[in-house]
């Protein structure tokens, strides 16, 4: 009889999210940050308005990631256990967005509006500068969906499938994303490839988002149809075709209303009205970081089920 060996993947994933979920991201030496400060000196040395450079630097940027993830891959099965969980750990940021999110709302909830505005810029890209109390929940809420979907369920589903370079590719997509993807003057041709990358790299996940939130509100209250029919309905009416589904679901699921008109810089975005329900308020971000949480271990649960799937169909 042979012996069991437990997926070094599976098991660093396992591990990753509970270092995430006890500690939140790295406070020094975040490695997310270092590969920000590489895509800056990679952007200096490319840039141009042009969507071949920004396919270039995109390209130079993942492929790296995506090979030193291989390099890792060739370790034994304890150390590349080991490398996984810390890889996980480092491209996740539940806790985080979690913590910020409380931040946020309470320092809202407690009248200190400046405050809030000011810490609410560590999860949200739109001008802060004219919300309210109200206006902050749903920039907190907001950002918790979409970004379940980029630092929680993506980066799990990518890891189950491709191991360390499904880890480090994606959050090099995401992160590259996050920097050039926007509409602005600037990164409008050089971003092109970084955003619709990310777009594909994300759609599947952001599916997989609305199933877990919709599954949580099945059992929680029976309105898992809703979630899924809401996200159907509404989603299609915000810019991003992954926030949106996102967003829509979780404003179901919370019984609330998002969306409407953000301001980004020069560029004033309408996203719709997603959801039924009445408009967010302080008292609603604790049920979105409650969300996240369930929504949190159910990705993984469903990223070892592939994972262990996987290993079982190859034997």
């Amino acid at each position: 009889m042979s012996r069991y060996v437990a997926d070094p993947v599976a098991v660093g994933l396992v591990a990753g999210v509970v270092l995430d979920r006890m500690l939140g991201d790295p406070r020094r030496l975040h490695p997310v940050a270092g590969f920000g400060t590489l895509a800056l000196r990679v952007e200096r040395a490319l840039y141009a308005p042009s969507r071949r450079r920004g396919a270039v630097a995109e390209g130079v940027l993942v492929g790296g990631a995506v090979l030193l993830g291989a390099a890792g891959s060739r370790l034994p099965p304890g150390p590349r256990a080991l490398a996984v969980a810390a890889a996980t750990w480092a491209v996740l940021g539940g806790r985080s967005l979690e913590r910020e999110a409380t931040a946020v709302a309470a320092a809202a909830g407690g009248g200190d509006l400046d405050g809030a505005r000011q810490r609410v810029r560590s999860l949200v890209g739109r001008d802060p500068s004219t919300l309210d109390a109200d206006g902050l929940a749903r920039a907190c809420t907001e950002s918790l969906a979409e970004n379940t979907v980029d630092a929680v369920v993506a980066p799990l589903l990518w890891g189950a499938v491709a191991g360390l370079p499904g880890l480090l590719g994606h959050r090099a997509v995401n992160t590259l994303d996050a920097m050039v993807g926007h509409r602005s003057t600037r990164y409008e041709r050089y971003g092109w490839a970084a955003a619709r990358v990310d777009d594909v790299a994300a759609w599947v996940p952001s599916r997989v988002t609305v199933l877990l939130t919709a599954a949580d509100a099945q059992l929680r209250s029976g309105r898992g149809a809703i979630v899924v029919r809401t996200a159907r309905r509404d989603g299609p009416r915000h810019p991003s075709p992954n926030a949106g589904p996102v967003e829509a679901a979780w404003a179901a699921a919370l019984g609330i209303r998002l969306g409407g008109s953000n301001t980004y810089g020069e560029v004033v975005e309408d996203r719709g009205v997603l959801g039924d329900g009445p408009a967010p308020t302080v008292r609603d971000v604790p049920r979105a970081t409650a969300l996240l949480r369930r929504v949190t271990w159910a990705a993984l649960g469903t990223a070892v089920g592939l994972r262990l799937a996987r290993r079982a169909l190859s034997r």
